[in-house]
Parts: structure tokens; sequence; C-alpha cells
């Protein structure tokens, strides 16, 4: 018996001792795991894009918050995520800065028409019509160059326009050489009356060949410059280049879609006389008459001067 209750003894105390025997943590144990846990937490949270206030940033301005917050994407294409964000964000900025088209209308036709007859142009009837006028030096070639080409279908005759017409396209081509690097292409010059009506029996987009609305290429002062190839960096630096020329009363521009050109008009204006022919003028004009003369032989040209079809 003695020995039973000893046995019974040894093992309550062995139990005792096991139920002890791993002490309770303390608080600041549970301090420490606590401050681990938040430490850890908010290491996360610097990793985390910032969120973007509606109301506040708008448009790209939220866009490029969101691409300054996302500086370390997680993953190996992290490079090529953040370029296309950049891309992303900057391509709405383009759109916003390409300015509109210069769309042409029945108005601007007409007033086409009208100041043509106020720089007393006349209508070129034929061939031997336009053949008489070049001999006469009332046309000059197209100024072709290394930064102004001509469309090889367009017949070899009509590769002529005013003088001013031609000072205006090497202008232009000059500038925009320049800039870009490569040549403009007139796709179209001066027509005759009998060229325009075998024109419009093919190609619907072309004007009329007499009236209010005729064709303005019937002058020679107007020429049509190519769209094809141009890039959209060039079709927007030629609107900016074009409206205040247009605003000016200098040129009329309707940018075409179906054939895929500037078509424009150029007015005597744009290369105003010098001032001493001016001043004659004005002397030999008698009081009271302020007609201008029938179309004649343009005066000599100053130094430095170079002597798809749609509407």
């Amino acid at each position: 018996m003695l020995r039973t209750a000893l046995i019974v003894l040894v093992l309550a105390a062995l139990s005792a001792a096991s139920a002890n025997g791993s002490p309770a943590p303390s608080a600041k144990t549970h301090r420490s795991a606590s401050a681990a846990v938040s430490s850890h937490n908010s290491r996360k949270e610097t990793h985390r894009p910032k969120a973007v206030k509606t109301g506040h940033t708008s448009g790209a301005k939220a866009r490029y918050a969101v691409l300054r917050e996302t500086r370390h994407p997680a993953g190996r294409g992290g490079a090529r995520q953040r370029q296309a964000m950049a891309q992303a964000a900057s391509l709405p900025l383009s759109r916003a800065a390409m300015p509109p088209p210069l769309v042409g209308s029945l108005e601007s036709l007409v007033r086409q028409n009208d100041k043509t007859e106020a720089d007393n142009l006349e209508r070129i009837e034929d061939e031997d019509d336009l053949a008489d006028r070049i001999a006469r030096k009332m046309l000059v070639p197209v100024p072709a160059s290394a930064a102004l080409t001509v469309n090889e279908n367009l017949p070899e005759s009509h590769r002529y326009c005013r003088p001013w017409t031609a000072r205006f396209l090497s202008d232009l081509a000059r500038v925009h050489g320049a800039e870009f690097h490569r040549p403009l292409e007139v796709s179209s010059a001066v027509r005759t009356v009998e060229y325009q009506k075998q024109l419009m029996e093919t190609n619907g987009n072309a004007a009329p060949a007499d009236g209010d609305i005729a064709s303005p290429h019937l002058t020679g002062a107007t020429i049509d410059l190519a769209k094809h190839g141009m890039s959209r960096e060039e079709i927007g630096w030629m609107r900016n280049w074009l409206l205040p020329l247009q605003q000016a009363g200098k040129i009329d521009v309707e940018e075409e879609f179906q054939q895929a050109c500037f078509h424009i008009t150029v007015y005597k204006s744009y290369l105003p006389p010098a001032p001493e022919t001016r001043q004659r003028k004005a002397a030999q004009r008698p009081a009271g008459k302020h007609k201008e003369p029938r179309e004649t032989e343009p005066p000599p040209a100053e130094p430095g001067e170079t002597a798809s079809e749609g509407l």
C-alpha cells in the first residue's frame, strides 16, 4: 500500500511540473510582436500606388500621378509596364494638340472665284490658249526642286502656275523641307476648261468648268499638294502653316480627303508689287476709275523670282 501511495504522489508531482514548465508570455513580449507586425504592414504599404482623388487632379495629370507612384512594379516586366503607361498618358495629349482640318465649303469656292475675278484672271479655255499664255510668261513652271516634286502622271503642259503661286510653292517647300527633310508633291496645277469638262465625267468630286463655283485651277492660280505619305506631324504642321495665310487673305485652302490633298488657291496679294510699282500705277490711274484692266502680261520678275485631281 505504501509503495502504491508513493508512486501516485510521484506521478502527481511530475504532472504538476509539466503543467508549470512553460512560463506565460509577458506584456513586453506581446508589445514586441505587435510592433513587428505593424512594421511589416507599413513596409508593404510603401509599395502601393496612392489613389488619385477625382476632382483635384484630372485628365493627363491624374495619369501621370499614378505613373509617378508606380515606380517599382512587381515582376520582371516592370520596365515595359512603365513604358506602356507613359505612352498611354501621352497619346491623348498628342490628339488634343492636332489642329482641325481646313475643310472646304461652297462659300469658300464662291470666294475663290470672286477673288480671282477681282485679280482679273481669265479661265484658260483649251490647250492652244494655255500654250499662248505660257509663251507670254503669264504662267511659269511649277518650281520643282529637291524640296518640291511634281506627280509624274501630270502632263508636261499642265505643270505651270501663276508667278505668285510659284513663289508660294518655293517658300512652303523650303520651310517644309528644312523641318521634315522630305519633298512635297504637286499633284495638280493649271487646267483648261476643256480638260475640266473631261475630268467631270470621271471624277464626281471635280468642280464645274464654268459658273460661280468653277474650279479655280482654270486660272492657273491653284495647285494641289498630295497628302499621301505625310505623317501625322506633317499634316498638323501644314495646317498650322497655312491657316494664318488664309486668315490674312493671301490664300484659300480646302483640305480634300477623297483625293487626299491640300487644294490651295494663291492670290496676287501673296506677292505684293514693289513700292515704286504701286506709286506708278496710282499716278497713271484716271480719277474716279478703280477697275483694273483686262489680264495682260505680268511685269518683269523681281530678282530671285521664279518666272489625282479634285477641285
